[in-house]
């Protein structure tokens, strides 16, 4: 084991080679290497740095391979330079760091991430700039990555990027869906956002309940049984309609005609949708908490 290994401005040359092997390797503090240039593989596996590892403004080459490979490693603070700086691959599955400092942006080469955890994440950014790396990364659907992103927004106080991330997780796993069984999905997506956008019922309701209001002020449904209906109430015909769960004994006592019955079925179905869609999401909320 040495104490600190200094690259800091360094040339390591092995195009379509390994410009670096120090697998398993063992350092007391820090490895720098902020500045350095390579061409081929910088393999860093299993290695274990409880200091930091310093790549800021370092330049990684492998066009069509893996430009640096640091997976299963124990590292105090990582400093990884910018998207625009690598080229080729970047591996840092099932490593484990307390700081992860790396800058937003739209990588050109996957990065993999799968079992990668960090305690910390900066600098901080909104969510929809850190979500771009996922999106590039592994195949699929891969849960994990998505999970820790929001809980380093958590860690960090932010759980508005939380609930962000994942909803972007959940539409990630819809995508690798078969065709039929999206529908329910985009259902739950446009309504209550799977639950971490519950508002967006609320102006569904809202939007339905004013055209309903409307419609029947302006043509009120005929009574059932005249002389024994209460007063027709627009709003209130509307919520029974659309609510199944509340009952003011309106719906019971009239009966809309002509185009206001299609307008009525369509306000009960609405209703249910939207009543199963908002109990899913808090469901989901609830297992989440």
């Amino acid at each position: 084991m040495v104490s600190q290994i200094n690259l800091d401005d360094a040339r390591l040359l092995a195009p379509d080679g390994t410009a670096l092997q120090a697998e398993t390797l063992l350092v007391g503090t820090n490895l720098h290497a902020a500045r350095a240039r390579t061409q081929g593989r910088l393999n860093l596996t299993g290695s274990r740095i409880p200091g930091r590892l310093n790549l800021a403004h370092a330049v990684l080459e492998n066009p069509g391979g893996i430009a640096l490979r640091a997976s299963s490693c124990t590292v105090g603070e990582v400093w990884l330079p910018a998207c625009e700086d690598v080229r080729g691959t970047v591996n840092l599955r099932r490593s484990q760091f307390d700081l992860l400092n790396m800058r937003a942006g739209t990588w050109r080469d996957p990065l993999r991430l799968d079992g990668l955890t960090y305690r910390t994440l900066g600098p901080h950014l909104p969510a929809e700039e850190r979500l771009a790396a996922l999106e590039t990364g592994e195949p699929g659907y891969l849960p994990y990555p998505y999970e820790q992103l929001a809980a380093a927004y958590r860690t960090a106080g932010d759980e508005e990027a939380a609930r962000t991330v994942m909803l972007a997780k959940l539409r990630r796993h819809r995508r690798t869906l078969p065709r039929h069984t999206r529908l329910w999905g985009l259902l739950q997506d446009a309504t209550v956002g799977y639950g971490f956008r519950p508002l967006r019922a609320a102006g569904w309701l809202a939007a339905l309940l004013l055209t309903g209001a409307i419609a029947f002020a302006l043509q009120p449904p005929r009574p059932l049984k005249q002389g024994e209906a209460p007063d027709f109430n627009a709003v209130f015909y509307t919520i029974d309609l659309m609510l199944p769960i509340i009952g003011f004994g309106q719906e019971q006592a009239f009966a809309p005609s002509g185009w206001h019955q299609w307008l009525s079925y369509l306000l009960i179905v609405t209703g249910w949708v939207l009543a199963t869609t908002t109990a899913a999401g808090v469901s989901r909320s609830l297992r989440r908490q």
